[in-house]
């Protein structure tokens, strides 16, 4: 049996680095309400870590999903489980499994989980930009470890992205212009990054028209598969949730914005470079967030998201909701916070 577990506080946990970590309360409660969204890509035999087994199922017959086998911590040593998918790997949830009585046998090392870390750190979108170079596309990153480093690129810029190495999803990240780079609050945040992380990424910043990202699979043995475009639905210029469309609608919808070929030639890239990269070093899924820049070019690596994403449920939803690949027919994926609960929220569009 595979078990999954949907831990959505990974990102923290990776900035931490520690065994012994205890994620914010939006984290525990993310993971408590919604535990049960593995079941959307778990197979009728695998295993899905809740904390609580009836809630969970009910929220699964909702959504008219297909039942699989859904455990709580305590039962965890007594099933046969042979193999163990999470939302991403980090020394944390390894800590937390090894408390739960699982084979250890079954989980990465921790020489693994660090190198896993390192991967994570925001330079390797850093590394990965110069081989994805080609007209028609843009982008540069660099790796700063000092205040003086990046003012050189303020000057040089005008504007920039500085962002820590490692942070969750939109969180650690500021803009830092010409104008503003003598505001202490600011200053007081990179300092205070670049002494608990030793290094802040810097970028220009683009006046981006829509982001979107494609979504991977590395076998660790050298192979990274392409699994799908991620197509964020927005309103009045604002994130809203996930598109659930078949491959040809989303590859219409960004054809507007960019050449198709353009498209093609970068995932072939992506996915020869990562499979040298990460072979040897982690198997599983990945996401790689990019961006349209007027009037039509690629950023095509902002980030690198080593584990799986909400672009990896939506593709997951599709196959579901879209049996017969009907291209007219879409459907946005959002998680919403109301009465102090977290849903899933799917509406036809």
């Amino acid at each position: 049996m595979t078990l999954h577990i949907f831990n959505p506080e990974h990102d923290i946990a990776l900035a931490s680095g520690l065994s012994n970590f205890t994620a914010p309360h939006a984290g525990r409660q993310l993971r408590h309400d919604l535990g049960w969204l593995p079941a959307l890509w778990a197979n009728g035999d695998d295993i899905v870590l809740v904390d609580d087994v009836e809630k969970a199922r009910r929220a699964i017959s909702r959504r008219r999903v297909k039942p699989c086998l859904l455990a709580e911590r305590q039962q965890l040593a007594s099933l046969p489980i042979g193999h163990i998918e999470p939302w991403g790997w980090d020394r944390a949830l390894r800590a937390q499994l090894l408390r739960m009585g699982i084979n250890e046998e079954l989980m990465p090392t921790e020489a693994a989980l660090d190198e896993i870390r390192q991967l994570s750190h925001r330079r390797t979108a850093a590394l990965l930009l110069p081989q994805l170079r080609q007209e028609g596309t843009v982008g540069s990153a660099y790796e700063c470890t000092t205040e003086e480093q990046v003012n050189e690129l303020v000057n040089r810029y005008g504007k920039v992205v500085m962002k820590a190495p490692w942070s969750s999803s939109g969180r650690g990240i500021r803009y830092l212009s010409a104008i503003t780079s003598n505001l202490s609050p600011l200053n007081g945040w990179l300092r205070n990054i670049l002494a608990a992380q030793g290094s802040v990424m810097v970028e220009p910043y683009y006046n981006k028209v829509k982001d979107f990202g494609m979504e991977f699979s590395s076998d660790g043995k050298g192979t990274v598969s392409y699994l799908g475009l991620s197509l964020f639905h927005t309103e009045n210029g604002a994130y809203t949730g996930n598109i659930i469309a078949t491959e040809q609608a989303k590859r219409e919808i960004l054809g507007r914005y960019l050449p198709i070929e353009l498209l093609d030639t970068t995932q072939q890239q992506i996915s020869q470079y990562l499979g040298k990269m990460l072979k040897g070093k982690y198997q599983g899924p990945l996401g790689i967030d990019m961006m349209v820049v007027p009037p039509s070019t690629l950023h095509p690596c902002v980030e690198i998201n080593l584990r799986r994403t909400m672009g990896h449920a939506a593709l997951a939803l599709e196959r579901r909701l879209n049996p017969d690949s009907d291209n007219e027919l879409r459907h946005v994926m959002r998680i919403e916070y109301t009465d102090k609960r977290y849903r899933l929220r799917i509406r036809r569009i």
